[in-house]
């Protein structure tokens, strides 16, 4: 019986791939970077955010149960045995749907994402995504609307304000307290 020996099985180096044919000066491609920000500084709108979702849902159960009742109400009025489309549940369907889209949207519309502040501007990044470019912080005044203290809706102080500057018509953003630090408060009138 013969024993088994080790077996060198010979590898050959790996080739580099040809060159591929160039028809002018090759360019690399710088890599892609994940986010194309400005340096500045990033302030969330977490209690601003918070109350807007929860008012929202708040909404919307209320809404649902209005919902509920009216189908509810609708079955058991008489006549209540004929098809949904004789009765109105699509009606009142409809209406739920209209009113939960436009009234979410109205509700979560103010409150922004956050802030991107730097030097030269700040940038107010809205709820879906648009950006609207402000003057500085400096240039900036605002008057509080509305104070709304710590409670259910949301856990930290949160301000309704009306926002201008130079070049910026009045707009208005359910904020947390302190997210515009640095700018002017003001009683002045429009």
């Amino acid at each position: 019986m013969a024993t088994s020996r080790p077996v060198r099985i010979p590898r050959s180096s790996p080739r580099p791939p040809p060159p591929l044919p160039s028809s002018g000066p090759t360019r690399v491609k710088p890599p892609p970077t994940q986010t194309a920000r400005l340096p500045g500084e990033w302030r969330p709108n977490r209690g601003g955010t918070q109350r807007a979702v929860r008012v929202t849902l708040l909404y919307l159960l209320v809404l649902g149960a209005l919902y509920v009742g009216f189908v509810l109400y609708d079955r058991t009025a008489p006549g209540g045995t004929s098809t949904a489309a004789g009765n109105g549940v699509l009606v009142f369907t409809a209406l739920f749907a209209v009113f939960a889209l436009a009234g979410s949207l109205y509700t979560l519309t103010p409150a922004p994402r956050g802030l991107e502040v730097a030097p030269d501007r700040v940038t107010v990044v809205g709820r879906w995504g648009r950006r609207r470019s402000l003057p500085p912080l400096e240039e900036l005044s605002f008057r509080v609307v509305r104070h709304y203290l710590p409670s259910l809706l949301a856990d930290t102080t949160v301000d309704l304000i009306e926002l201008w500057g130079r070049g910026v018509p009045v707009r208005g953003y359910l904020v947390d307290e302190e997210l515009l630090t640095g700018a002017i408060p003001s009683e002045r009138g429009r």
